[in-house]
């Protein structure tokens, strides 16, 4: 395998996407390329191919067992690709039953990555992008279940820390501060 494999996660609304896509864009003016694959869109093919789901919020109301073949679908798939990959996904998923882990044992000896990034920040701020994100249908949840969230995901992402041998960084995405997130961000994929 050449390259680097960095794993990008936070809860739904902290605004992971908005700092990959700057600090991507950063990198290309210095000649580092990353392949920006979202590990949800593997997943969601295969759902959507086999009738069991027709939008990425349903995924995550699928029966654990479904979940894990499509979680197994989409770690072979993204595990083929080659080169500099950020992979863009969830350290747990909120489910009906509890939390389940976004990328279990199964998936992370596919995987194998060199770094995890947790983007987070103050619950406050994410309930408030979340009311406002019309793009999406989310679940009702106040600011305590929100940081009880980013709780759990340091915790498994330490965890899955153990099993690869890899990195873990924090990136505060706060508002206003959206620059500084970028260039943190840029920092750890160079």
């Amino acid at each position: 395998m050449t390259g680097r494999r960095v794993i990008i996660t936070g809860v739904p609304g902290v605004g992971k996407t908005t700092v990959v896509t700057g600090a991507l864009k950063s990198l290309e003016q210095e000649g580092i390329t990353y392949k920006s694959l979202n590990f949800g869109s593997y997943m969601f093919e295969t759902a959507q191919k086999d009738g069991l789901a027709k939008d990425r919020d349903e995924m995550r109301k699928l029966p654990r067992d479904a979940q894990k073949i499509l979680q197994q679908s989409a770690a072979r798939a993204v595990a083929r690709e080659e080169g500099n990959v950020l992979i863009d996904t969830h350290a747990s998923v909120k489910t009906p039953k509890g939390y389940l882990a976004g990328l279990p044992e199964w998936v992370l000896k596919e995987l194998m990555p060199d770094t995890i990034i947790l983007v987070e920040t103050d619950e406050d701020q994410i309930l408030m992008r979340r009311l406002t994100d019309e793009t999406r249908t989310r679940d009702m949840e106040g600011a305590r279940a929100i940081a009880e969230h980013q709780q759990f995901n340091r915790a498994i992402a330490a965890a899955y820390s153990m099993t690869t041998g890899c990195t873990v960084k924090y990136v505060t995405n706060a508002d206003m501060l959206l620059e500084k997130a970028v260039e943190e961000m840029a920092a750890v994929l160079r």
